[in-house]
């Protein structure tokens, strides 16, 4: 072969190798979240999460979940971490930085729900009409949901009446969760679920509100001695939270990979979320149960006096929303509406 051949032949084996399929595009997600490994949500909704996405996709999609705040920084901070591309997800709740996401906060608002996957589905639902393009415009959501019912923990005397309320020291963990803390008489502290454990120790709080879930995790049932829960139809309060994207390393990936991401977010993956977050309620109330604590349920009539105290929280959201120029009062009448058709 002359020289001119084999530099025709080398140039035409390019332009075929060029012909030829590219290798599968690799995107690695870095998620980061504010719980120890082995709680609830990152072990039976992240990490599970995580393994789907790498399976639907055939391992071109990677999610590496660093937990308990290893990259740095505060739960209140996980926001703005994935805004502004530290992260490319985070898994936390919006509520920790207040009046950022308002619309959100018509599932925290007193005596809204007592089913978990019910209110997820109605959380997605309302995401997907009235926050995608406002509250959340900025981010891309893999998955919007609440958590079971709310029940208050105590180190001290046990909460039978509002009037037990009076004077102590609660963590809430958002800004509507603790105006009704306030609002039934106790001084609010607003503090990211991690710092329980500390400040509980030291009595610098006497109690906090969260739901049985999350407890066992935290040793809270070992550091108080009485729990209130609320049984009925609505109870106490709940959460929401979100896992949720920037927006960039979302529209960078391929759109076949956005589909397979998008494929196994969304609705339903948010509506399991909330399903498996009240079903672990059951092994957090067992460890009190064992340890011997107090356990006061309110129901019935004393729940109807609880939730009438409360209506104050309520009618301040409305006016608050209305001064930021939002229709709160149908956000909640469709919030309502819609936990009624999802839980029947």
């Amino acid at each position: 072969m002359t020289k001119s051949n084999f530099l025709t032949a080398g140039f035409a084996a390019i332009l075929m190798a060029g012909a030829l399929p590219v290798a599968a595009q690799e995107v690695t997600l870095r998620m980061h979240q504010f719980l120890p490994p082995q709680a609830t949500v990152p072990a039976q909704i992240l990490f599970p999460w995580a393994e789907a996405v790498a399976e639907a996709s055939d391992g071109r999609i990677k999610v590496e979940i660093y937990s308990a705040m290893a990259l740095g920084g505060s739960p209140t901070q996980l926001m703005d971490q994935v805004a502004d591309g530290v992260v490319d997800i985070a898994w936390t709740l919006p509520g920790y930085t207040p009046g950022r996401f308002p619309r959100v906060e018509v599932f925290e608002l007193p005596f809204m729900m007592s089913n978990a996957e019910a209110t997820s589905r109605a959380y997605w639902d309302m995401y997907a009409s009235d926050m995608a393009d406002t509250d959340f415009a900025d981010f891309h959501m893999l998955g919007a949901w609440v958590h079971g019912p709310g029940v208050i923990h105590v180190n001290g005397d046990p909460i039978e009446s509002i009037d037990d309320m009076d004077g102590l020291k609660l963590r809430g963990p958002t800004r509507v969760i603790n105006d009704l803390l306030g609002e039934l008489g106790a001084t609010p502290i607003g503090m990211p679920v991690p710092a329980l454990p500390e400040n509980l120790a030291k009595g610098v709080i006497d109690g906090t509100v969260i739901p049985w879930e999350v407890t066992k995790a935290l040793k809270i049932a070992e550091l108080t001695n009485a729990h209130t829960e609320f049984v009925g139809e609505r109870t106490l309060y709940t959460a929401a939270f979100v896992l949720v994207m920037n927006k960039a390393s979302y529209e960078a990936m391929p759109a076949d990979l956005q589909a397979i991401l998008d494929s196994v977010s969304g609705a339903d993956f948010s509506a399991n979320a909330g399903r498996i977050m009240q079903d672990a309620d059951a092994a957090g109330r067992a460890v009190a149960v064992d340890r011997g604590n107090t356990i006061v349920t309110i129901e019935g009539e004393d729940l109807a006096t609880w939730e009438a105290a409360a209506q104050p929280v309520i009618d301040r959201w409305l006016a608050e929303m209305e001064a930021k120029g939002i229709d709160g009062q149908d956000l909640l009448v469709r919030a309502r509406a819609l936990i009624s058709q999802n839980t029947q």
